[in-house]
């Protein structure tokens, strides 16, 4: 059960509102997901997390679906299923192919077993890699 209820356009307050509309505009939708609508109880945070979120998923020296990939990968790895969900979706609208998600979830897998080995064998940083 939502810990807070999501609150639909017509509801949100205005600066909610300008975020939707912002959102939509930048995502060329008509409407806009859970997360968003969850997130118009606290438009400030609503705002900043949208800037942000605009900022790193902007064209960079990575590509649209590399983005996308590492953002299931930290999901995966954090547990978010509706974060995994969302971002399966737009990787897959960007290009993502079925092999490039079987193999980024093969290093997630491997990254998180070794991470977890290093850290209970709590081996020692090599000074080659000081």
């Amino acid at each position: 059960m939502p810990y807070a209820k999501p609150i639909e356009y017509a509801d949100a307050s205005p600066e909610a509102r300008a975020v939707f509309d912002d959102i939509m505009t930048v995502r060329k939708v008509d409407t806009v997901n859970n997360f968003w609508k969850s997130l118009a109880n606290d438009p400030a945070t609503m705002r900043r997390t949208w800037e942000s979120i605009k900022e790193i998923m902007a064209p960079g020296a990575l590509d649209p679906v590399t983005k996308e990939l590492i953002y299931i990968a930290v999901s995966v790895t954090n547990g978010c299923e509706y974060c995994i969900a969302s971002h399966t979706a737009a990787a897959a609208n960007k290009g993502m192919t079925p092999e490039m998600f079987a193999e980024m979830m093969a290093v997630t897998g491997m990254a998180n077993e070794t991470n977890r080995l290093v850290t209970g064998y709590r081996v020692a940083l090599d000074e080659s890699l000081r």
